[in-house]
């Protein structure tokens, strides 16, 4: 599958696109800026230039799938969060439905399933968060929602834990994070679900394998 990747130029995005050059699909990175444009078509990956607070139509012609992983940080104000984090995801989700996406997974956050219990800095984050899920899940898309801890820059060990609730919070390598988004493009158990990860001790590939 041809996957545009939402948020390529960001910490997990450029992490994916490695990801999925090294799988059977074929990446293609949306960025906002012409700058971020080289050091995508020097490794040979698709470009295209899209920006989530505009119109980023053009992106979507040609592509199979989409995996969101674009987010403005739970430190950013409230009004950048909800421009990126819930109307720009909103936005991706309509336009996925109107190109006909055959697959879409979408990078949410742990917490996002009961926003009003986060810390208060990160209420405005994890409701931004909240509604894009609730806006995928009554899509009709072909959807998996992938809900992480706390990120780390650690090197990924290929292994986490994975369930539609870990009732337990923790961390988990954006590495890892990014390996579990590629995974889960081609996983059937995966799709109409959402999964909480974490570090752990299970290998990626046999957390579904059940």
């Amino acid at each position: 599958m041809r996957v545009l990747v939402i948020g390529a130029n960001g910490k997990v995005g450029k992490l994916l696109i490695d990801k999925l050059k090294d799988s059977e699909h074929v990446p293609v990175a949306m960025v906002r800026d012409t700058n971020q444009v080289p050091q995508f078509e020097e490794a040979g990956v698709d470009t295209v230039l899209g920006d989530l607070e505009g119109d980023f139509t053009s992106a979507y012609y040609g592509v199979d799938a989409v995996i969101f992983a674009a987010g403005s940080g739970p430190h950013t104000g409230p009004d950048k969060t909800v421009l990126i984090d819930q109307e720009g995801a909103i936005k991706s989700i309509d336009l996925a439905r109107r190109f006909g996406v055959q697959r879409y997974i979408l990078l949410s956050s742990m917490g996002a399933d009961q926003p009003d219990a986060g810390p208060e800095g990160m209420k405005h984050y994890l409701f931004a968060k909240h509604r894009a899920d609730e806006h995928l899940r009554n899509s009709g898309l072909n959807y998996t929602i992938v809900r992480p801890g706390g990120l780390t820059n650690n090197p990924g060990t290929g292994k986490i834990s994975l369930d539609e609730k870990l009732h337990k919070f923790g961390n988990i390598s954006r590495e890892d994070v990014a390996e579990t988004l590629a995974y889960l493009l081609s996983v059937p158990r995966a799709e109409n679900e959402t999964f909480e990860i974490l570090e752990g001790d299970t290998q990626l590939e046999e957390v579904l394998a059940y």
